[in-house]
Order: structure tokens, then C-alpha cells, then sequence
């Protein structure tokens, strides 16, 4: 899968910016057929940052989210700000 089908849109929520500040997360709306894989590959492909971790579930609507967690040394807050979330 492409990088940029695998991630849809990030989300700019507050429990969102919540999870950016105390752990380090960022979450965003991926393609349903995309494993953690994808989306860790995805996410280091287009942001150059290091994923530590990515938890995933689908929502009632039927869009898939994933949590993922950046390494200390890359702050979710410099990728937000990037991505124009802050």
C-alpha cells in the first residue's frame, strides 16, 4: 500500500491534543484494508519521525483509527504543529 492511501487525515479532537501532550500520540483516520504495519511504515514515511507503537479499532461509523505513539526524541506537538493541527 502507498503511504498516502494508507493515511487518510489526521484528527484535531481534544482528546486528541489531549494524547499528543501527555503521551505522545497522534491519531488519525486510515484506510480500512491498512495494517498496524502500514500505517507504522506510512507514518515514518511521510512524517520522518520513529513509531514506537500503533493501536488501531473502527469506529460504529465504519472508519478505522489509529493511535500512534512517537518515540521521545520526535514530539507528536512538532508533527501537529506540521501537519496545521496547532
Amino acid at each position: 500500500m502507498d503511504a498516502s492511501t494508507v493515511v487518510k487525515y489526521p484528527l484535531s479532537t481534544e482528546k486528541s491534543i489531549r494524547l499528543m501532550e501527555a503521551e505522545n500520540k497522534l491519531v488519525f483516520i486510515v484506510d480500512n484494508q491498512a495494517t498496524k504495519t502500514d500505517v507504522k511504515k506510512a507514518i515514518e514515511e511521510l512524517f520522518k519521525v520513529k513509531v514506537v507503537k500503533v493501536n488501531t479499532f473502527v469506529t460504529p461509523q465504519g472508519q478505522k483509527k489509529a493511535y500512534v505513539r512517537l518515540s521521545p526524541e520526535s514530539p507528536a506537538l512538532d508533527v501537529a504543529t506540521e501537519l496545521g493541527l496547532m
